[in-house]
């Protein structure tokens, strides 16, 4: 089952979700190394460079995601229509806003960041993306501290995401996590 249906997300959501999860994980964790990096450390430009080529491929990535999620069937919640679970149906619903809004932020200043000398960002050889150039002054600086504070804020969302997911699987012992694992089959 490729395809998201009512009550079960397909293996193309499935896959987006947990590529998506790693290649944000993965890139916080280069981001945190490289900060500690000295200009005249070995690996000072080449993890740049990696994180840069992978946040414009990441950036793709999730706006095919989210292509994918808006034109696919929604997969219906499996919370009863307490009030307590329409609260939590509509705080789920903001985290995953809270994220997508979040990734974009990181992707606009990680660009203002690195394009903000005039460079454009060059992604592995394939593809350049241009630069529009400085459009403020401090504009590396100023986008280098969004950037930073943007990427713990999401992070501690994806935290509390993943500790939600648990909390289904583990306490209420739902289909939450179970869905977004394998397809699940319709009943």
């Amino acid at each position: 089952m490729l395809r998201n249906t009512k009550r079960s997300y397909g293996w193309v959501s499935i896959v987006f979700h947990w590529l998506s999860a790693c290649a944000i994980l993965a890139m916080f964790g280069l981001g945190l190394y490289m900060v500690d990096l000295s200009y005249y450390d070995p690996w000072y430009r080449d993890a740049l460079t990696i994180h840069k080529g992978v946040g414009v491929i990441v950036a793709v990535f999730i706006i095919l995601r989210l292509a994918w999620k808006l034109t696919n069937e929604f997969v219906q919640d499996l919370t009863s229509a307490q009030r307590s679970h329409q609260l939590q149906h509509r705080l789920a619903k903001l985290a995953h806003l809270a994220m997508y809004a979040l990734l974009f932020i990181l992707f606009v200043s990680g660009y203002l960041i690195s394009t903000a000398d005039g460079r454009g960002i060059d992604v592995f050889g394939i593809v350049v993306l241009p630069s529009i150039g400085e459009l403020f002054e401090q504009q590396s600086d100023i986008t280098g501290v969004v950037h930073l504070y943007i990427a713990w804020t999401l992070i501690g969302l994806v935290v509390i995401h993943a500790s939600a997911a648990l909390y289904h699987h583990w306490i209420l012992k739902d289909l939450t996590l179970k869905r977004m694992c394998s397809p699940q089959e319709e009943q």
